[in-house]
């Protein structure tokens, strides 16, 4: 994670809970949680991002079926606090600050036979019905804590530009996962499951970002990696992230990541070269099911949009083969991604 100089990172059991809010009216807070059981090729995300100075959350729910399909939901549920990660159906509880956590959301489901439907979201949610869905996930934390504050070296808070920046704080860790989701009648019972989840806060635009590709993924209790590529033009630290083996996190000093798109820019498959302080890891990536969303910037240019592409991934490396997530955020502009007009695709 990226310290600018004369700052560090400052972590607190306290910064599992929500903050108090700044002034600034895109402040943000969120939580993000992945999940997957490999042996049922089934997989979900969910988040829940408070905004309260706006005086609304941002709710997220996606499950992968298998088969293909998608159970998809998003929501701007008012809220007049930032005292709880509660909206729209979906509850985020810590139960041991770094250690466990639990992950509820009762509502509905947009069932989608073709996910990459979401890139007209209108038309999606007229195209195809909600369906009930219950989801009861134990996550337990495999890893060390990455992240923290970014504070000056006396611990008093940096200064930040609320319209340029995109977080204060940020945490991340490597997951092991249990429970329970059940779609429109059908149950999964997540046993063994692996996962991943990360926190933000501090002011927030969505547009802020350039363009990113970010590959957090667990093969099991005892290896796993957060990777991170952004554009260099934009980023102080354009290569980040770790790689967990045997309980202690590795850093990433290099790396690179190629993909193969189809016509729609969506990645179909990639290769991950990952250097840590102790070696370089290979892994490769085959994209199984895609959800595209989009975030257009208030009076901006219709044909340039963020767009996120959340990509149930089966992923192997060291003969492991587990399902994770890719994440690409890239700036779209008449139909093409930033990071492809860059080379650096």
């Amino acid at each position: 994670m990226y310290k600018p100089p004369n700052t560090k990172l400052r972590l607190s059991p306290q910064d599992e809970y929500t903050h108090a809010p700044e002034a600034a009216r895109n402040y943000n807070e969120s939580m993000y949680f992945n999940a997957f059981d490999t042996a049922k090729g089934v997989g979900l995300w969910l988040r829940i991002g408070n905004r309260v100075n706006e005086g609304y959350a941002e709710m997220s729910c996606c499950v992968y079926l298998p088969g293909g399909k998608v159970g998809f939901m998003f929501a701007r549920p008012m809220i007049t606090h930032n005292d709880a990660m509660d909206a729209g159906g979906m509850r985020f509880e810590v139960m041991e600050p770094f250690k466990r956590l639990r992950v509820k959301y009762e509502g509905e489901l947009l069932i989608m036979d073709e996910p990459a439907a979401m890139a007209d979201p209108s038309a999606a949610f007229k195209r195809y019905q909600k369906r009930p869905s219950t989801i009861y996930l134990e996550f337990e934390g495999v890893s060390p804590m990455h992240g923290g504050e970014i504070v000056n070296l006396d611990d008093t808070p940096i200064d930040l530009d609320p319209e340029n920046s995109v977080y204060r704080g940020h945490t991340e860790q490597h997951m092991a996962v249990s429970g329970t989701v059940t779609v429109d009648g059908t149950k999964f019972k997540f046993e063994n499951g692996t996962g991943y989840r990360d926190k933000s806060w501090g002011p927030r635009h969505w547009h802020n970002f350039s363009w990113y590709k970010w590959l957090p993924v667990a093969f099991d209790r005892d290896f796993g990696m957060l990777f991170s590529v952004k554009d260099p033009t934009a980023a102080a630290l354009p290569i980040s992230g770790n790689v967990l083996s045997n309980g202690e996190y590795e850093p990433v000093i290099d790396g690179r990541i190629w993909t193969e798109y189809d016509d729609d820019y969506h990645p179909k498959l990639l290769t991950a070269w990952i250097t840590t302080t102790k070696k370089t890891y290979i892994v490769e990536g085959k994209v199984l099911s895609t959800v595209p969303l989009r975030h257009r910037k208030a009076g901006g240019d219709a044909s340039s949009y963020t767009r996120i592409t959340e990509s149930m991934t089966e992923y192997t490396c060291e003969g492991r083969t587990v399902l994770g997530m890719t994440e690409y955020c890239d700036i779209i502009q008449d139909g093409v991604p930033l990071s492809v007009r860059q080379g650096r695709a």
